[in-house]
Order: C-alpha cells, then sequence, then structure tokens
C-alpha cells in the first residue's frame, strides 16, 4: 500500500453562499404548541361525550350479539 492510500482525503466545497448555520426554529416550535392547545380546549370538554357514546356503542354490540 502507498501513503497516499493510507491518508484521509479532506475536499472543500467551493461555493459562493456563505456557510448556512443552523438556529432553532422558536417560530414553528410556538405554532406547534398553540395547535396542541387549541385542539387540548376542544377535545377536553368533547370527552365525556366521546365516551358516552364509545360505552353505548359496545352495550349495544353486546346486546347484538347475543341476541344472535
Amino acid at each position: 500500500m502507498s501513503d497516499s492510500e493510507d491518508s484521509t482525503v479532506k475536499k472543500t466545497l467551493r461555493t459562493v453562499t456563505p456557510y448556512y448555520r443552523g438556529r432553532p426554529d422558536e417560530e414553528m416550535n410556538l405554532i406547534g404548541v398553540t395547535y396542541f392547545l387549541v385542539l387540548l380546549v376542544l377535545l377536553v370538554p368533547l370527552l365525556p361525550f366521546i365516551v358516552i357514546v364509545w360505552a353505548l356503542t359496545k352495550v349495544f354490540d353486546a346486546i347484538d350479539q347475543r341476541a344472535s
């Protein structure tokens, strides 16, 4: 093996645009948290009705299976 095969080759990316350094995306985090809170405010009051409909469905399915 030669020395050139053992050494690592570093390649430089040549570009005219400046290097992009990432930053936290606080705006999108705020939109996500707001979306979650709106859904929470809308769905929590509806939760008892959802549970009642689910329970009635289970009861009616059980009655239907016994009748069959």
